[in-house]
């Protein structure tokens, strides 16, 4: 029997099981809440999907940067799901419970894609920037970052669930994330901070300084450019992206960098919302209004889905 698997606390419903506090304090609100976050997650879902078909059924926008952005909605895809669907359950039901299993997996495939979303960001921005001077190495490039990520998101998860926790088997907050877990623990140990670390430099920090320095050799490209139209074309270009990577890492790093001794339950959640339920959802609309590419797939394949019921 595991640390986990013997916790005791007030209230506890049973052996194995976490209780996930989550929006419990709004008990007047929980319909309202499971009404909005049932819209988001079908927004999200219908969005994204949206953007992999149009993709998909499109040969001019099979290039590197829409396989990234394929991927990259996939991956907000499976983080939401990952989340959403416990969260409206635990909205209309008074056990807000969660096994430690589902725990572990949920806390794991957060990890990851987080982490793959990152990882294409950061490809995202390079694309930009290379395509301009020489060709890409895609494919060596996402592999390798994405195998490192999964080890790592492993490493992660299973330190957590090996440590002992102390007091209550309650977790302040509506999913299973890192952050609130860690508070729980007993111990800290060297091997969790160094698994902490890994994921800051190499999946928070690192992709962000590859996106910097890309952007910085982007923008004095196109500052050089002799006609103002030819500059504002190629902002445009990458509005889409910046925007995007504005959302994700404006949220990642207010989540990492908070102190852990200030934070509280409310402020972890409301960040967590950012990306588990908004970023997801907005990701298909900002890059289907802002890029004309992907909206002139979506005029060609709703005409040829005109055209062929027609005939």
């Amino acid at each position: 029997m595991t640390n986990w698997e013997s916790l005791s606390g007030e209230n506890q419903t049973g052996i194995g099981v976490l209780i996930l506090v989550g929006f419990s304090s709004l008990n007047k609100l929980q319909i309202l809440l499971f009404l909005v976050f049932l819209l988001t997650y079908l927004l999200t879902l219908m969005g994204n999907l949206l953007i992999v078909l149009l993709i998909k059924l499109n040969p001019s926008l099979h290039t590197p940067m829409y396989f990234f952005l394929v991927n990259l909605s996939i991956s907000e895809i499976c983080c939401t799901t990952s989340v959403t669907p416990q969260l409206l359950v635990h909205l209309l039901v008074e056990e807000k419970t969660i096994s430690l299993t589902g725990c572990a997996l949920q806390l794991y495939v957060f990890t990851v894609t987080g982490q793959t979303a990152c990882c294409l960001l950061a490809a995202m921005a390079y694309d930009r920037f290379m395509a301009i001077c020489r060709p890409l190495h895609y494919a060596t490039i996402l592999s390798d970052r994405v195998l490192i990520g999964i080890l790592v998101a492993v490493a992660e998860t299973v330190l957590l669930f090996s440590l002992p926790l102390c007091g209550t088997h309650q977790i302040p907050h509506y999913f299973c994330s890192a952050q609130p877990l860690q508070k729980m623990l007993c111990t800290y140990t060297w091997k969790n901070m160094i698994v902490d670390f890994s994921i800051l430099v190499l999946f928070v920090m690192g992709p962000f300084l590859l996106i910097t320095l890309s952007y910085v050799r982007i923008i004095s490209t196109i500052l050089k450019l002799p006609s103002a139209e030819g500059r504002r074309n190629a902002f445009s270009t990458c509005s889409s992206h910046l925007t995007v990577v504005t959302l994700l890492y404006g949220t990642a790093l207010l989540s990492y960098l908070n102190p852990t001794s200030s934070s509280t339950p409310e402020s972890n959640q409301l960040i967590a919302l950012m990306y588990t339920a908004v970023t997801p959802m907005l990701n298909p609309v900002i890059y289907s209004l802002r890029n004309k590419e992907v909206k002139g797939a979506f005029r060609n394949t709703v005409g040829k889905a005109i055209f062929s019921r027609s005939r």
